[in-house]
């Protein structure tokens, strides 16, 4: 796990010279990229989105696409198309921005429904059917999607089967005066992301994904994140809850994230710390309750305080009481 711990520290420091002051949410992001998950970056625009897209993508080395949506974008723009060869007299399939190892779709809520539905099968089966063929995506394979809040004009809700997709969820919100200060001295002659170098390469990559899944889970941990899961489905103020996509992106980012803290086991305040960030944008609020001003992320918090955690053993030994808080990183928003 030291190797895990040692590559995260390495790649959080160098997207890190692009973002800062955002130390957790590039800690999630890279959570996600261990897990093979996708992620949403949501906020209002000029708060780093696409460069923390842009930083991954070139820490890691992966070849990196950007698909910039609109709302004259067509499904074909994304995933590709067959054209008629007039020399060969056949079809030649020509791949979209899609087929690409890391895929930033900048403000992705700014498309059609029909044109997001162009990505369903492609994050979740690693595969796109175009006219009856199927071509795999590469691998790895991470889907890094940016959105303006709805509240905006011009723009669509992302469908629910295609929120439920997204791997974690972050916000990465304005930085502090003191940081804001730091940004603008950093790029007084040229921007940091055009010195960022390679940190890791794609092979290495793999190895990492592959050990991620050897991280240990106890099922006293697994049995908290499936009351976790389901107190999200009997809650009052919830009309739908998370499904089990929910939980097993609970389960993956609580391996990686233990990963990355120099852990070999799983400890319940890994998931504290992920629970809003995977489980929220899963949720949807009763109307009634909406009226009323309550958020998902509320939602998530409540249930975090009120799930017990007595009965877990992280390490699956009952012996006698173990202090986890040293090793434990913050929940969100703690």
């Amino acid at each position: 796990m030291t190797k895990i711990q040692e590559t995260g520290d390495r790649v959080l420091a160098n997207v890190e010279r692009v973002i800062v002051g955002k130390h957790h949410e590039v800690r999630l992001a890279l959570v996600a990229l261990l897990c093979r998950g996708h992620l949403l970056i949501e906020d209002v625009p000029g708060t780093g989105k696409t460069m923390l897209a842009k930083a991954i993508a070139r820490s890691l080395g992966c070849t990196f696409r950007r698909i910039q949506f609109t709302p004259d974008l067509l499904p074909s723009d994304v995933s590709g198309l067959s054209i008629y060869n007039q020399k060969t007299q056949e079809f030649e399939f020509r791949p979209g921005p899609i087929f690409s190892q890391v895929v930033l779709a900048d403000e992705i809520n700014r498309a059609t429904p029909k044109t997001q539905s162009a990505l369903l099968e492609s994050m979740e089966e690693r595969q796109s059917t175009i006219d009856g063929t199927t071509y795999p995506m590469p691998d790895p394979f991470l889907v890094i999607a940016t959105q303006n809040p709805i509240e905006y004009e011009g723009t669509f809700a992302l469908p629910e089967a295609q929120l439920d997709r997204f791997m974690l969820r972050i916000r990465l919100g304005y930085p502090q005066p003191i940081e804001e200060i730091v940004i603008l001295d950093e790029q007084k002659r040229h921007h940091p992301l055009d010195e960022l170098e390679e940190v890791l390469g794609v092979d290495e990559l793999r190895e990492l994904q592959d050990a991620v899944r050897e991280i240990y889970v106890d099922s006293t941990v697994s049995e908290y994140i499936v009351r976790l899961v389901g107190g999200t489905r009997s809650h009052p103020d919830i009309y739908l809850g998370a499904s089990p996509r929910g939980s097993i992106a609970l389960f993956r980012a609580g391996q990686a994230l233990a990963g990355l803290l120099g852990r070999d086991y799983v400890i319940p305040d890994d998931i504290k710390a992920l629970a809003e960030s995977a489980l929220a944008h899963r949720l949807i609020i009763k109307t009634s309750s909406s009226i009323h001003d309550v958020q998902a992320g509320h939602v998530v918090r409540e249930l975090l305080d009120t799930t017990s955690v007595e009965s877990v053993h992280p390490t699956g030994q009952t012996g006698g009481p173990r202090d986890l808080r040293a090793s434990a990183p913050k929940a969100a928003g703690a």
